[in-house]
């Protein structure tokens, strides 16, 4: 019993203890989590102290995004290490583009790299540029058909593979920014910034970041947003360089509210409009949403074939029905701004002014050009004629090279201007009256042939005649043909006693047909199938084969001299000898002129090489097999100099002797009288012959080569490959 007592007062008295480690114990997990807050504050206090000290210590160009509204996957610390162009270029533009936005770059104390495509892996490098925090920026035009350049032929194809190829993923290039400057010519219907918009559309399937729109240069001046290709590219580079100074900043661009990830954007206006990006979008074209829009499942998996058929599907229609609602919108708000002649833009923009300038044509108001033929100067040296002298007795010293229309249809391969003139399908500029055009180009001609005064060799008698034009030749550059007022202008010619050559292109039969009387008529026939003239000439039209054919035809139908110019391309176009001879049947000209290519120089515009000019032995090889499928025509005339034969139609060769030359006299009186009568008095192409003479035949001693002249031997000189 008292032990009892004892043991019940002693835990009376270790009861308090007790009851306190026993509430302790009980409540130690409020305890272990009091630590750890105590834990976490410290350590974030630490970190916050450290950070802080790091950013004083950090070059400015490092900077911390600023937390904003909505988007959140956009709130990442930006970079800007540095900027590399990428470039695909064939004649030069783009790369001139790459080199002058480089130097932009530079001077914003950004380091900048220009990549040629050609040189760049993108299989074993591109990906490296996600995590290298460089902007990236593509600068690419568009070639024939819609192609890339030779030099980003790979690196675009390897795009287009990854961006669909699962292997890659569709995150394979998460983290690249990118801007992309497509270049090309909206006259080339369907085909207009093809390369451009890919790129833009490939990378953004691969999840490259775009930091702005797509910027798109248009080289018809028409067309043009800001007149030019060039200043295509100066508002997108304005807008490019505010947008990279941001970026360095650590700005962000605004968000449209409507996001690309396909979701409602949270960064909305109290008003429900989403924030409207600065600038960028008045400026530029619009980005490929249109393609964006059919392909949001396919960024977010794996697309089925049969799916990605359906979704390519859909975006063709999306484009279709875009390119309707613009052409009907044009039609109703356009009609009046179109005809109105103010509203026109000019062909000559100021680089393609400089251009042609740097290669000798003296310019005529805003469409026209004059240049002095080198024949012109050998002829007033004395030193023989061009082939028309050989074969129709034109004076060369007294001929006049020009043009009303700078611009054409085609880009032909062998086109001695490298493609420095505006190309177009319709008259879509403003226009100088016939008047001016004419006034101007006998100035300009006259003011060129003054500096041949004095010089030593020119015949005084030859110099004095030159400065009287007696013929022109309409072959300068471009298509005459297109100028509206081309009509006028022949009868100008007419009026002041000029004979008149034109050159068409055979791309305009309806303008063939309500041509007045031409002294000769030439159609250009490149090629005699389908798939080499397309090769040879590039045209612009679709239909460019139907439209090359009816022009046939369209000649056929005139009375007045007319010829067929073949350019022979050894290798593309010379074993086509059936197909030209039922091309020859189809227009029955009274002449054929076939000619070898003329090299002009290397040309990135152009693959040829003079490996593809033929020897005159193998044109007058070609002729006279040609000759020998034609039953109404024979070989009449050559001009040796000029690696150049005359087929003539029978009916010019009277009494066993051919009368190929003109009765310039002759063929005057008679356009005058057909103008007298309203056009009711109408003449022929044997109305105004006059006889050949014996050096300008076939197969005579002198080849073409007048015996009033002196050869001249150019040696060790560059070649001036100039002249019609």
């Amino acid at each position: 019993m008292l032990n009892l007592l004892v043991l019940s007062v002693s835990h009376s008295a270790q009861s308090p203890a007790l009851s306190y480690i026993t509430s302790i114990w009980h409540n130690r997990l409020y305890l272990y989590s009091a630590a750890a807050v105590f834990v976490g504050i410290w350590i974030s206090l630490k970190m916050g102290l450290k950070k802080q000290s790091l950013s004083a210590d950090t070059a400015p160009k490092v900077y911390k995004a600023e937390k904003k509204n909505g988007c959140s996957d956009r709130d990442a610390v930006v970079h800007v290490s540095g900027v590399k162009i990428f470039f695909g270029s064939q004649t030069g533009t783009a790369k001139g583009f790459a080199k002058q936005l480089s130097e932009e770059v530079q001077t914003l104390g950004l380091t900048c790299e220009v990549i040629d495509m050609k040189e760049y892996d993108p299989d074993d490098r591109l990906a490296d540029e996600c995590t290298s925090r460089s902007v990236c920026v593509f600068i690419v035009a568009t070639y024939t058909d819609g192609q890339p350049t030779e030099n980003a032929e790979w690196f675009c194809k390897w795009l287009e593979e990854a961006s669909t190829d699962f292997r890659y993923g569709n995150t394979y290039l998460k983290g690249l920014r990118y801007a992309v400057f497509g270049l090309g010519n909206s006259v080339y219907v369907g085909h207009y910034n093809t390369v451009g918009k890919n790129v833009d559309k490939w990378l953004w399937m691969l999840s490259g970041v775009r930091i702005m729109t797509r910027g798109e240069g248009d080289c018809n001046v028409v067309k043009s947003r800001n007149g030019s290709v060039q200043a295509d590219f100066e508002a997108w580079k304005v807008k490019f360089l505010n947008r990279l100074q941001n970026l360095v900043k650590g700005d962000k661009k605004s968000c449209s509210g409507n996001c690309k990830n396909g979701g409602s954007c949270k960064n909305k206006r109290k008003d429900g409009h989403g924030q409207e990006e600065e600038e960028d979008e008045d400026l530029m074209e619009s980005s490929s949403d249109e393609d964006e829009s059919g392909l949001q499942e396919g960024k977010k998996s794996v697309v089925d074939m049969e799916d990605l058929g359906d979704i390519m599907t859909s975006v063709k229609k999306a484009k279709v029905k875009k390119e309707k609602e613009e052409e009907e919108l044009s039609k109703l708000n356009g009609v009046k701004k179109v005809e109105d002649e103010g509203e026109r833009r000019e062909m000559i923009t100021p680089a393609l002014r400089e251009a042609l300038t740097k290669q000798g044509y003296k310019l005529i108001g805003s469409h026209s050009g004059v240049k002095l033929c080198r024949w012109t100067k050998s002829m007033l040296r004395g030193r023989g004629g061009c082939y028309k002298h050989t074969f129709y007795g034109i004076e060369s010293h007294r001929c006049m090279e020009t043009t009303p229309s700078l611009a054409c249809a085609n880009k032909c391969v062998f086109c001695w201007r490298h493609h420095t003139n505006p190309v177009g399908t319709e008259w879509r500029w403003k226009m100088d009256p016939p008047e001016k055009i004419l006034q101007d180009s006998l100035e300009k001609h006259e003011n060129m042939i003054r500096q041949f005064r004095g010089v030593p060799g020119v015949k005084p008698e030859r110099y004095e005649e030159g400065l009287a034009v007696k013929h022109c030749a309409l072959s300068l550059v471009g298509e005459p043909i297109m100028y509206p007022e081309i009509n006028t202008f022949l009868r100008l010619l007419h009026s002041h006693r000029i004979s008149s050559f034109l050159v068409t292109n055979a791309q305009f039969p309806q303008e063939i047909r309500s041509l007045v009387p031409v002294t000769q008529l030439y159609v250009s026939v490149d090629a005699s199938t389908k798939d080499s003239l397309k090769k040879i000439d590039r045209p612009l039209f679709k239909d460019f084969w139907p439209r090359f054919q009816d022009s046939l035809r369209a000649l056929g139908e005139k009375r007045q001299r007319t010829v067929y110019r073949l350019t022979l391309v050894k290798a593309w176009n010379v074993e086509e000898m059936q197909a030209y001879s039922e091309l020859i049947a189809l227009g029955q000209p009274d002449f054929i002129e076939v000619k070898g290519v003329t090299y002009c120089g290397e040309s990135s515009a152009s693959s040829l090489t003079m490996a593809n000019v033929p020897w005159h032995q193998e044109v007058v090889a070609f002729v006279q097999q040609l000759a020998d499928m034609l039953p109404q025509y024979e070989i009449a005339c050559e001009h040796e100099h000029s690696n150049c034969l005359l087929i003539a139609h029978t009916k010019f060769k009277v009494d066993g002797e051919w009368w190929t030359w003109i009765d310039y006299e002759r063929f005057q009186e008679l356009v005058q009288v057909h103008e007298d009568s309203g056009g009711q008095q109408s003449f022929s192409a044997l109305d105004y012959v006059a006889k050949t003479p014996r050096w300008a035949l076939f197969g005579a001693e002198e080849q073409g080569f007048d015996p009033n002249d002196t050869r001249f031997q150019r040696r060790n000189k560059t070649k001036d490959i100039s002249g019609c």
